[in-house]
């Protein structure tokens, strides 16, 4: 996966937690997603990321997982 793609999923999570007024914490207990990960997904350099993983968060977002991608 790209650096640019990473960098604007990374983007769209955090701005989809922040409008449903979820922290980061609150974000990883629901989704089962480490909170480190969260923290390195939102941070300067997100990793690689699972399908599986961005399908948990999306789920946890309310949101299709496409969504996430959809730029």
């Amino acid at each position: 996966m790209g650096r640019e793609i990473r960098h604007q999923i990374a983007h769209r999570i955090r701005e989809v937690r922040q409008t449903r007024g979820l922290t980061q914490a609150e974000l990883s207990e629901r989704s089962k997603v480490a909170y480190k990960y969260i923290q390195q997904i939102e941070g300067k350099n997100p990793p690689n990321m699972r399908v599986d993983t961005l399908a948990r968060i999306a789920k946890t977002l309310q949101i299709k997982c496409s969504q996430l991608i959809d730029f």
